[in-house]
């Protein structure tokens, strides 16, 4: 059995999304959860506790189970990914150039048709969804404004 089809049902009716799902080395099992509220490290818990006993009774094969956040620069997957983010800044990378480029960074705008919709230093740039490699949030941390010192004496 395919381990996403296995784990989605159960991380859904827990009120996760399977965000990213990877086999590495020595047996690792890693898999990524997000919530509209955020993850916090008793939703890991939470979910690492609850598929180690599907495992365990589905006789699933791993040395290690990880359980994480996607992080603020979250892996963009899926269609419904690109609507939900759309307003934020990300990093697109594609299969083959397009306007001889292969990264964008830009505003995504949503998917209209199965094309994305990014906005790149103002203008709106269409690229087919299937010739995404990858693409991640690009979260932009603002300094807060320092303010005069005094002149006291």
């Amino acid at each position: 059995m395919d381990i996403q089809t296995l784990i989605e049902p159960t991380l859904t009716g827990m009120g996760y999304e399977l965000v990213a799902l990877e086999r590495a080395g020595g047996g690792l099992l890693r898999l990524y959860i997000d919530k509209p509220e955020g993850i916090v490290v008793e939703d890991c818990a939470r979910v690492s506790n609850q598929l180690t006993q599907i495992f365990l009774v589905e006789n699933v094969d791993y040395e290690r189970l990880e359980v994480s956040s996607p992080g603020m620069d979250r892996p963009l997957v899926k269609a419904a990914d690109f609507d939900r983010f759309a307003g934020d800044r990300a990093n697109v990378r594609l299969h083959a150039p397009l306007e001889g480029r292969k990264r964008f960074a830009g505003v995504l705008r949503g998917v209209v048709d199965g094309v994305l919709q990014l906005e790149v230093d103002g203008v709106m740039v269409a690229i087919p969804l299937a010739e995404v490699d990858s693409a991640r949030l690009a979260p932009e941390f603002k300094t807060p404004a320092k303010k005069p010192v005094s002149g006291k004496k």
